[in-house]
């Protein structure tokens, strides 16, 4: 990878297209869980103001869901290649200890990406999937007659389970983003500093000023 930053210090992380299909992805993702809690719950259900009232928001959640997935997996296919596991990234689960006391000159050297973002990247692709398939079934006005009551029932319970996983694993990489300062500039700006790719992902760090 070359330096497409005029500045020297800095090493581009994520190009424009990248970045356009991370944040794509991401506000897909709000509206999705800001929808499904609206009609998960009748508690929530007051959320459905934010889409025009239940019935918009029972319309909309479905192909805004479409529109998530197909984002998610182009980003996906663009990263697939970096989020194969490697014997460092097992020893960097071992070390965990280290992780979360940011000892990170005990680590082994990381690649572009750590084993907790690898695991959490196929996590996300599984619930995407499952999302989609179970979200096809219980798609009321297009699919839903295909199915006996029991599939769609069971669809039901799967949709619900993997957004709750989904959820969670999107917390834990906003909460490390936050965490380790500059992650999310590099996703904003799209570049990072020499100092910060040589500190947290040393090997992906040699790769690129090689």
């Amino acid at each position: 990878m070359k330096h497409e930053d005029p500045n020297p210090n800095l090493i581009v992380r994520y190009t424009a297209n990248e970045r356009t299909n991370h944040w794509i992805t991401a506000i897909t993702f709000v509206l999705l869980a800001l929808s499904g809690l609206a009609l998960f719950h009748p508690s929530m259900f007051w959320l459905t103001n934010l889409f025009g009232g239940g019935q918009w928001t029972r319309i909309l959640h479905p192909f805004v869901g479409v529109v998530m997935f197909v984002s998610f997996m182009i980003l996906a296919l663009r990263f697939w290649h970096h989020n194969y596991l490697e014997r460092e990234d097992i020893q960097w689960l071992k070390q965990i200890d280290d992780v979360l006391a940011n000892r990170e000159e005990n680590l082994p050297e990381i690649g572009r990406y750590n084993a907790g973002q690898k695991l959490l990247f196929f996590v996300m692709v599984l619930c995407l999937v499952l999302l989609l398939c179970s979200g096809v079934v219980i798609w009321r006005a297009y699919f839903s007659f295909y199915f006996p009551v029991g599939v769609i029932r069971l669809a039901s319970v799967v949709h619900a389970v993997a957004a709750f996983v989904l959820i969670m694993g999107i917390v834990v990489h906003v909460y490390a983003g936050l965490w380790i300062k500059g992650s999310i500039g590099a996703m904003t700006r799209g570049t990072v500093t020499l100092g910060w790719a040589r500190k947290h992902h040393p090997k992906w760090f040699k790769e690129v000023v090689k």
